[in-house]
């Protein structure tokens, strides 16, 4: 239980400092406390849903939103979110965690390839949280 507190105390700081907390408490619940992936994936957002309201705010006050963007993501992020809910639920659990760890490793090389660039010191660093 305690080692559950400092694992959500952890992933909570990194996210702060925009790294993908939401993605190690996946990793955390599923490799270490044997939580299976839907349940994970529940938590998940629970855990979004509390973090989410600080860091909007945060963005909202530095004047980092594009009210554009944000119209076009949410359009396009809802229908997709629902049908990409629809489906998950219908696949295979390990699939769906070969998938999972796919997607953090091609995040994980594409973060690191971009370091790498001449000219980062101009440009904001992004983090991408899944």
């Amino acid at each position: 239980m305690v080692l559950a507190w400092m694992v959500g105390l952890a992933t909570g700081i990194l996210s702060g400092f925009g790294v993908g907390g939401g993605s190690l408490l996946m990793l955390y619940l599923t490799l270490f406390a044997d939580v299976q992936q839907y349940a994970a994936g529940g938590i998940n957002l629970l855990y979004f849903i509390a973090c989410a309201p600080a860091a909007l705010w945060s963005h909202v006050r530095n004047g980092l939103i594009e009210k554009q963007a944000v119209l076009w993501c949410t359009l396009a992020g809802i229908p997709s979110s629902v049908a990409a809910a629809f489906f998950a639920a219908r696949m295979d659990v390990s699939l769906l965690r070969r998938g999972f760890g796919l997607l953090l490793l091609y995040i994980g090389i594409r973060e690191l390839r971009a370091g790498r660039r001449s000219g980062d010191e101009k440009r904001p660093k992004l983090s991408h949280t899944v």
